[in-house]
């Protein structure tokens, strides 16, 4: 952690939320101010993530790097920022490269060098989800002390974002992210081919497609898309009923 690694005052986030002019301003100085209170000897990349039920998704990154490692996230419609803030629980993977589960994810970032990830939810309301993802270059970066305080720093802006939320109405959506989150009815009407054909479970219909995703390292919209135009392309289940 770093040496000024004292959770930011009330009087300082209330100053940020009064002097940024928008949400995605107020979100990048949040942001900001993580990545400073949380980087140690070796910096640590931050992004904020915010899912607003009747608006859009906000992403605010200390980076150009975090913000490239939450769109590929969002091209997947998957990955370990949006399960903390969709499941609303802390992700920690200390190894990217040898974890298993998370190694599609490894192979669709590995031009960035990242090896640690950390993903925590930040408690908010009224249908709203958010979450604070960090990254780091060098492997298990976090341990436990880190990680605590990476979580006692997400709940200590709980309740200045749903603040936030209030006094900002939702914007457009932000120009980098508009064409992912597009691609949402391309991937839901996917989804829907699927469970017709296999006449199975939205969640077994999400996860085969999140499985020909991985399996061809291809975007998921690309391969809902697919199955749009051809019919023939719709994965089906095995004999025991999985994908």
């Amino acid at each position: 952690m770093a040496e000024n690694d004292a959770l930011p005052t009330a009087e300082q986030l209330q100053d940020l939320l009064l002097e940024s002019p928008g949400f995605t301003e107020f979100l990048l100085g949040l942001t900001a101010i993580s990545a400073s209170r949380l980087s140690g000897n070796s910096s640590m990349l931050c992004a904020i993530t915010v899912e607003r039920e009747t608006g859009p998704v906000t992403v605010a990154s200390s980076s150009e790097e975090a913000r490239s490692l939450d769109e590929r996230q969002y091209a997947f419609d998957n990955g370990p920022c949006l399960t903390a803030l969709r499941q609303q629980h802390t992700v920690l993977i200390p190894d990217l490269q040898a974890d298993e589960k998370w190694d599609w994810y490894a192979q669709a970032i590995s031009d960035e060098g990242i090896q640690t990830i950390l993903a925590v939810p930040i408690p908010t309301d009224n249908g709203a989800r958010s979450a604070l993802n960090c990254y780091s270059t060098h492997v298990a970066a976090f341990g436990p002390e880190t990680v605590a305080a990476v979580e006692e720093h997400a709940a200590s802006l709980s309740r200045i974002l749903r603040l936030a939320m209030r006094v900002h109405a939702a914007e457009p959506y932000p120009e980098h992210l508009r064409s992912a989150l597009r691609s949402r009815a391309v991937v839901d009407s996917a989804v829907s081919l699927i469970m017709v054909h296999n006449r199975c479970s939205r969640d077994t219909a999400v996860e085969l497609l999140q499985l020909a995703s991985r399996s061809s390292n291809r975007r998921l919209h690309d391969i809902a898309q697919d199955i749009l135009d051809n019919s023939s392309d719709v994965p089906a289940v095995t004999e025991d009923g999985k994908p």
